[in-house]
């Protein structure tokens, strides 16, 4: 996939509305299926101090970084893909619109995932004695509201099929790592499943964050609440971490254990696609890693 003189890159990616988003070295590709049944491509070149930075090489940091650059990324390929799904002119996103959007996709996932399990926790605190049992308390509610709102969403029509899509792009990167022949028919035979999955990081972020909060015991509601805003960055850092790692070592049968509750939530976030959705993924990562080729192969 890469120069020889570089180790192989782990290609990832994310589903977006008819499409797949791939993510390279140097490039991202979105693929969308549009109502013509055309596949439409769009490209655009990753910023080489972020994706190539001194910072990719200290351990927690580039987690935080890279995640926050994959949900801006994320957004942007979201709403091209609506362009293409649904026959739109291409609109040009302000930054201003850009980071509004970004602003309250966290502002809802912190209020609903982190704040709101504290809230439920303090209507009942006063009748539990231990600290440690109410910082458990409040995420095993915050686990239950994750799985609840995953498996709500699931029913929705147009989530299905971007879960589909979401089975798909993890078909064509399991293909492409067996090195397999880059063709639909082939990733069809693999798992919709994938260790690098951000759905199995999710599931870290909620882990750790139990532990992480234990260790905190409980202080007034009011810092308690800043605690779960403000330690987010710090968890997100770990799970990447530790995501990484599990990806990397995804050989070793203790390491299958460990990323064996990620693969089966998994189930939640995917679908079986078809091959046409699979055709659309695989154009997606096929161009990313062309673009990357191509680039290294002029340096």
């Amino acid at each position: 996939m890469a120069s020889g003189k570089k180790k192989p890159f782990s290609y990832g990616g994310q589903a977006v509305l008819e499409g797949v988003m791939m993510r390279g070295r140097r490039w991202a590709t979105i693929a969308v299926r549009a109502p013509s049944s055309q596949i439409v491509l769009h490209s655009e070149k990753l910023p080489k101090a972020l994706y190539e930075g001194w910072f990719l090489k200290v351990p927690f940091l580039r987690g935080v970084v890279m995640l926050w650059d994959t949900l801006v990324l994320g957004m942007r390929a979201l709403m091209w893909s609506a362009d293409v799904a649904l026959e739109e002119e291409e609109a040009q996103m302000t930054k201003p619109m850009m980071w509004g959007t970004v602003a309250i996709a966290i502002a809802f996932a912190v209020g609903l995932f982190f704040v709101t399990p504290l809230l439920l926790v303090g209507l009942i605190d006063r009748q539990i004695e231990s600290s440690f049992a109410s910082n458990v308390i409040e995420g095993a509610i915050r686990m239950g509201i994750f799985l609840v709102y995953l498996w709500a969403i699931g029913w929705m029509p147009d989530i299905k099929r971007v879960f589909a899509y979401h089975g798909a792009e993890h078909k064509c990167i399991n293909a492409i790592e067996a090195k397999r022949p880059w063709e639909p028919s082939e990733a069809m035979a693999f798992t919709t499943a994938h260790p690098r999955c951000g759905t199995s990081f999710l599931l870290v972020v909620m882990v750790i964050s139990i532990l992480v909060f234990a260790l905190l015991g409980r202080p007034p509601m009011e810092w308690r609440i800043l605690s779960r805003i403000i330690l987010i960055p710090v968890i997100a850092g770990v799970a990447y971490e530790f995501l990484k790692f599990t990806a990397a070592n995804y050989s070793n049968p203790l390491v299958r254990c460990l990323a064996a509750p990620g693969l089966a939530l998994q189930r939640l976030t995917t679908r079986e696609p078809d091959e046409s959705q699979v055709e659309v993924a695989m154009v997606a990562l096929k161009e990313a890693i062309r673009l990357d080729e191509s680039d290294e192969a002029q340096t």
